[in-house]
């Protein structure tokens, strides 16, 4: 199940950014190839049970959405709509595709029996992705963590 999850996650992304960006070989383009490769990194070392290194990866993919908002936000005034376009696209792939890479690795967690890390991803969704467009990875994250509960209730410590 996991990897049919990261199978279609991973091959939805490529399409996406095919479709996005086109064939041409400009500074977009190899951004969103960057961005693909972060992908596909990402699920090769969740596959391998490489979770660090799956995280690294997919920091590395925030990190750019985030370049790319500033980025967007400076041009924006600067140059024609057309680049700013290309660039808010781009910075918005990369941003679902981070979010959709958090969304898997709680589900490993879950699949792993490993509710504990599984609930700090869901609830990292829940705190990072706070814009409006971010509302339906918000809205899975919250239902996971309510699923979680059913699954594996949270143990509490009670003092003597």
């Amino acid at each position: 199940m996991v990897r049919s999850t990261l199978h279609l996650a991973a091959a939805g992304l490529a399409i996406l950014l095919t479709l996005s960006f086109g064939c041409t070989h400009d500074t977009y383009q190899q951004r969103a190839d960057i961005v693909k490769d972060h992908v596909e990194a990402f699920y090769s070392h969740l596959k391998s049970n490489h979770v660090e290194a799956a995280v690294r990866e997919n920091e590395q993919i925030e990190a750019m959405a985030s370049q790319m908002g500033e980025t967007v936000r400076k041009r924006a005034q600067m140059q024609g709509t057309t680049q700013v376009e290309r660039e808010f696209a781009l910075m918005k792939t990369a941003n679902e595709a981070a979010a959709q890479n958090w969304l898997a690795l709680g589900q490993y967690f879950s699949i792993k029996k490993q509710p504990a890390q599984a609930r700090a991803t869901y609830q990292r969704i829940v705190d990072t992705y706070t814009n409006p467009t971010d509302r339906s990875y918000r809205e899975q994250a919250q239902r996971a963590l309510k699923d979680l509960e059913i699954l594996s209730p949270p143990t509490t410590h009670t003092l003597p």
